[in-house]
């Protein structure tokens, strides 16, 4: 019998990827445009963090390069999109607010097993 491999992934291989972007919206294809791009961003596993914003988790630097070079390719002709990437352990440092009141931060589990 077999023994399936452990991996186990710390917060430091862990990375996350955000993508902030304005885009122009005026004109009906600007606006096409827009609506494509954050579907693909949707369709490569990103989700909405804040409007313009979206973030997604991946299991290290390599899957980032990847996930850049599709981000890329989907770029709308205007507008202006930056992507950050940073670790787990640093994500977890977030500290957010709903209007002046601050939110709990929430905990991240301590590791992923993959099997």
């Amino acid at each position: 019998m077999s023994k399936k491999k452990r991996t186990e992934l710390s917060g430091y291989r862990i990375m996350w990827v955000m993508v902030l972007f304005d885009l122009p919206v005026v004109a009906d294809e600007e606006r096409k445009a827009a609506t494509r791009f954050r579907n693909s961003l949707k369709d490569m596993g990103f989700e909405m963090a804040q409007f313009s914003v979206y973030a997604r988790w991946t299991t290290g630097k390599d899957k980032v390069k990847s996930i850049i070079g599709k981000v890329q390719d989907s770029l709308p002709e205007g507008g202006k999109v930056d992507i950050l990437q940073f670790t787990d352990k640093q994500y977890e440092n977030i500290i957010s607010f709903h209007g002046k009141q601050r939110d709990k931060s929430q905990k991240n589990p301590d590791q992923y097993v993959l099997f």
